[in-house]
């Protein structure tokens, strides 16, 4: 099975407003960023939307290593949240429903096909590729403005 490296970042001005997202995937020598936008979002919607483009543009399974700084994301996977969400209707356990729901569902249902390794890094440091990710999602989210 081939490993794909992916990083991701969302963004958005206003919280709802003009959003961002971009991503990288890697692959041996191989590189390529994708980015997009909506006029209308939230930086939770960015977020998860930039893995799930990732993901989709996958033609086979995968060992993914992805990196985000999105703990919104990363606890939703690796913690189970949004399997439980799915599985009680999307309803989290205080009886809430479940925010972004079309956009989780899409998310692990591509999750489920490829064998996911989860990196949390810190957002806006250090990480060459997590600021690429956040210029490249600014940049859409500018567009919409």
């Amino acid at each position: 099975m081939k490993t794909v490296t992916i990083y991701t970042d969302g963004a958005c001005s206003g919280n709802p407003g003009p959003g961002g997202w971009g991503s990288i995937l890697m692959y041996g020598e191989h590189k390529k960023e994708v980015s997009g936008g909506e006029k209308s979002t939230t930086n939770n919607r960015m977020e998860l939307t930039a893995v799930i483009e990732a993901l989709a543009m996958l033609k086979e399974p995968c060992t993914v290593e992805l990196y985000s700084d999105s703990k919104y994301v990363l606890d939703g996977l690796e913690k189970g949240w949004a399997r439980g969400w799915r599985a009680k209707g999307w309803v989290k356990s205080d009886k809430k429903p479940a925010l972004n729901p079309d956009l989780w569902g899409r998310l692990l249902d591509l999750v489920d096909q490829h064998t996911m390794v989860y990196h949390w890094v810190k957002g806006h440091a250090s990480n060459e590729f997590n600021n690429r990710c956040d210029e490249l999602a600014v940049e859409q989210s500018h567009l919409f403005k």
